[in-house]
C-alpha cells in the first residue's frame, strides 16, 4: 500500500519518534562510532524506528528505554523473555551459581535435574545442550546424516532455523535455490537441501520417495515469514511419511514453546525423532536443549563408534555451562508452568478476539493467526497456508507505518513482521491498550484510497 495518505502517516510519525528520542538519538550517534551498523547486532537495527531505542530496564511485560519512555512489551526479545522480564527467580538462580562459579567443562547437580526435567516435560529420553537454537539444529542436522547415511535434508519454503547455512534455500517461481541477500556464501547449499511448499502433502511424499532424506525440519507452525497454520492432518501425515521413507523428524519448537508447557509436540502428538529448543528456555541467558528418542541415541552411539575417535564437528565450549543449567532448572521447575500457560493462554485468546472486532468493525482483509501465547496478525484473509502466499501478502509501507505507529504510542511487537507475544505477566490492560492502538491505526488508513 504506497498512498499519499500512508506516506504523510510515516512522515508524522517519523517526526513524532524523534521529538520524543533525543537520548536514544545521541545514544545511537555514539554508539555508530565503533558498532558496525551502530548496534551490536545488526537485527537490533530492523525496528521500524528511524534509529534504534535505547533500553533502559524492564520489568515483567513493559520496557522503559533511555528516554523515560515505557512501552507495552509483546515482542519479549523476540522470545528469550516470553515468561517477562527481570524474573526474581531466575536472577536469584544465577547470582547463586555465579558466585560459584560459570563454567568448569564438568556437570553440576543441576544438570541431572534439568535432564529429568526435560524428560518428563517433552516426553524424549536423552538429551545435550547447545548455546542456541542455530547450534541445537546444527548438531541435529549432522547427527541425522551420521545416522541414516544420507545427505539431504528437507525444510519448508519461508522457514528460519537459526544461522544453519544447510537451512537457507527457498523456493523462487517454484523453483529451488539459495535464499535471497546471503553474505559469503561461497557453495550451493540447495545442492544438499530440498525445499518445498509447507502444506503440501503431493510435494512432500515426491520429496521423502527417493529414499536420501535424513531429516525433515520443521516448524510444528512456521513462525519466520508471517504465522502459517498446518492444514488439518498435514502434521500427522508428515510423521506418518517420514517414518515410511526412514526419514528422521527434527521438530524445531524455539518459537511454538508458546503453546503449552511441553510445547505444540505434547500438544499435538508430534512424535519427533529429535526436538530442538533455544530462546525461551533458560529466561533468555543463552542456552538450547535437543533431545532425541531411545532408538536414535542408540543409533547415534553405533555411529561415532563406526566413524571413529577424533573432533565430531559438535558443540562448543560454553554448552551445558553451569549458569546456563541453573537459569534452565528455574525455568522449568517453577516459570514455565501449567499455570503460566493458561494466563498467558487467556491472554492471547483475548487478544485474538480483539483483533477480530477490529479487523470486521474496518472491514479489513485482514486476520489473526494464533498458536498459543502467540499471535500474528496477517495482511491478508484468509490466512496464507504457505510462505508463497504470505510473501505476496506482506505490505512492507504498511507493516513499517503500523510498527512505527504502534511504537509511538507505547507498544512494542516483534520488529520482523506483526509477531506478537502474551507472557503470563502481561495484564489485560496491557493488551486492551495494544487493541487501542491497532484500532486507532485502522481508523487513520480510512480514508485511504481503495
Amino acid at each position: 500500500m504506497t498512498t499519499n495518505l500512508l506516506t504523510r502517516l510515516l512522515a508524522d510519525e517519523r517526526q513524532r519518534f524523534v521529538d520524543a528520542h533525543p537520548k536514544s538519538a545521541a545514544m545511537a550517534k555514539a554508539a555508530s562510532a565503533h558498532w558496525h551498523g551502530g548496534v551490536p547486532m545488526h537485527w537490533m537495527g530492523d525496528w521500524a524506528s528511524p534509529f534504534p531505542i535505547f533500553a533502559a530496564s524492564a520489568h515483567q511485560a513493559q520496557i522503559t528505554d533511555l528516554d523515560g519512555l515505557t512501552y507495552d512489551d509483546f515482542c519479549l526479545g523476540d522470545t528469550p523473555s516470553m515468561f517477562g522480564h527481570g524474573l526474581d527467580l531466575v536472577a536469584r538462580a544465577l547470582s547463586d551459581q555465579a558466585l560459584k562459579g560459570t563454567g568448569f567443562m564438568l556437570p553440576t547437580r543441576d544438570a541431572v535435574v534439568v535432564g529429568q526435567l526435560l524428560s518428563e516435560r517433552f516426553g524424549l529420553p536423552f538429551w545435550q545442550t547447545a548455546n542456541t537454537a542455530t547450534d541445537a539444529n546444527r548438531a541435529a542436522i549432522r547427527w541425522a546424516r551420521a545416522v541414516t547415511g544420507r545427505d539431504q535434508i528437507l525444510v519448508f519454503d519461508g522457514c528460519y532455523h537459526g544461522a544453519v547455512d544447510d537451512t537457507f534455500v527457498s523456493l523462487a517461481s517454484g523453483r529451488p535455490g539459495m535464499k535471497p541477500g546471503l553474505v559469503g556464501q561461497v557453495h550451493d547449499v540447495s545442492a544438499l537441501a530440498k525445499v518445498i511448499d509447507f502444506n503440501d502433502l503431493a510435494a512432500l511424499e515426491a520429496a521423502l520417495a527417493p529414499g536420501d532424506v535424513a531429516c525433515v525440519l520443521a516448524e510444528p507452525v512456521m513462525t519466520n515469514c508471517g504465522m502459517i497454520a498446518p492444514q488439518p492432518g498435514y502434521l500427522e501425515a508428515l510423521r506418518r511419511l517420514t517414518r515410511h521413507y526412514g526419514t528422521l523428524l527434527l521438530i524445531d519448537e524455539t518459537h511454538t514453546i508458546s503453546t503449552g508447557p511441553g510445547g505444540a509436540t505434547r500438544a499435538y502428538g508430534l512424535e519427533p525423532d529429535i526436538f530442538t529448543l533455544g530462546k525461551a528456555i533458560a529466561g533468555g541467558v543463552p542456552a538450547a536443549v535437543w533431545g532425541v528418542t531411545a532408538e536414535l541415541s542408540q543409533r547415534m552411539i553405533a555411529a561415532a563408534k563406526a566413524i571413529g575417535p577424533g573432533y565430531s564437528g559438535i558443540g562448543t565450549t560454553l554448552s551445558g555451562n553451569a549458569l546456563s543449567l541453573a537459569a534452565m532448572r528455574v525455568m522449568l521447575e517453577d516459570v514455565m508452568t501449567s499455570q503460566s500457560y493458561d494466563r498467558m493462554l487467556a491472554g492471547a485468546a483475548r487478544l485474538v478476539a480483539g483483533l477480530d472486532r477490529v479487523i470486521a468493525k474496518h472491514g479489513l482483509a485482514w486476520s489473526a493467526v494464533q498458536i498459543g501465547a502467540r499471535v500474528e496478525l496477517v495482511f491478508a484473509s484468509p490466512a496464507p497456508t504457505n510462505a508463497r502466499q504470505m510473501r505476496a501478502a506482506l505490505d512492507h509501507d504498511l507493516l513499517e507505518a503500523l510498527h512505527l505507529y504502534l511504537i509511538n504510542h507505547g507498544v512494542l511487537i516483534a520488529p520482523f513482521h506483526n509477531m506478537m507475544l502474551v507472557s503470563p505477566v502481561t495484564t489485560n490492560a496491557q493488551i486492551d491498550r495494544l487493541i487501542d492502538a491497532i484500532n486507532a491505526f485502522a481508523l487513520a488508513l480510512e480514508s485511504s484510497p481503495k
